[in-house]
């Protein structure tokens, strides 16, 4: 596997402005976001019970999810009801061009003292990037499992999202092998690749100029399936995507 090249809370944002992503380690994020540990690993608890995702158009049940908006601003959080995941083919080949309704994130994830310290935290990131303003928010919880023998992370293929910053958090690697995260610049040859394995290390992504994916996972052994957790949020100016009118 290949080490993630973690960037430090003094050296981030001009890894971001300079090559359009940057990594930090748990306790760069625990620093730059404020929350503490005791709180990551209570939010952590969101992915033991997330339901099946029931839009893979591949046939696989390989993805649990949950799904839930905000808007972030430098006053606060505000939580949104309930809404449709929406992205144009231009960005999701597979998947695009279709209302998605996954199941809410629970009550007790959504008044995470640690999913709020995120939220405000990548807001300033996005304002440092685009400037201060009103930043559209979705957050996903994602398991990958591999109870079928493999798993696709993004069965989409390298892709962009459609927003203006993309965080990959990962929440947990369990008796999995595989899942390595490749990042190239969108405009030339350039790239990455590195496989995150500490929890709540991050991959920041400015997603207008990086293209990214995560290859399949393969179990460890067979006496149980194993799972990828990932917690993915995304930022993004003038409004949530959604399907012209």
């Amino acid at each position: 596997m290949f080490a993630p090249p973690f960037a430090t809370p003094a050296t981030y944002l001009d890894a971001l402005h300079g090559q359009g992503f940057a990594l930090l380690n748990a306790e760069a994020v625990r620093q730059l976001s404020g929350a503490g540990l005791d709180e990551f690993i209570a939010l952590g608890g969101e992915w033991a019970d997330l339901p099946p995702d029931e839009y893979l158009r591949d046939g696989g049940r390989y993805r649990r999810r949950r799904h839930a908006s905000a808007v972030v601003t430098e006053q606060g959080v505000a939580l949104q009801p309930a809404r449709a995941h929406w992205q144009p083919l231009d960005y999701n080949a597979l998947h695009g061009g279709i209302e998605r309704w996954f199941a809410p994130m629970t009550e007790s994830a959504l008044a995470s003292s640690a999913l709020s310290a995120l939220l405000r935290w990548l807001a300033q990131v996005a304002n440092a990037l685009h400037g201060a303003q009103a930043w559209f928010t979705e957050v996903h919880a994602f398991r990958i499992d591999t109870t079928g023998g493999i798993g696709r992370p993004t069965p989409e293929g390298a892709h962009r999202d459609g927003v203006d910053l993309v965080a990959v958090f990962l929440v947990e690697r369990h008796a999995v092998k595989g899942g390595e995260t490749r990042v190239f610049a969108l405009d030339g040859p350039s790239g990455q690749r590195f496989t995150l394995t500490e929890p709540w290390s991050v991959l920041l992504m400015d997603d207008a100029r990086v293209i990214h994916e995560t290859t399949p996972v393969q179990p460890v052994g067979a006496a149980a399936p194993g799972h990828r957790d990932t917690l993915v949020i995304t930022l993004r100016q003038g409004g949530f995507l959604a399907p012209r009118a």
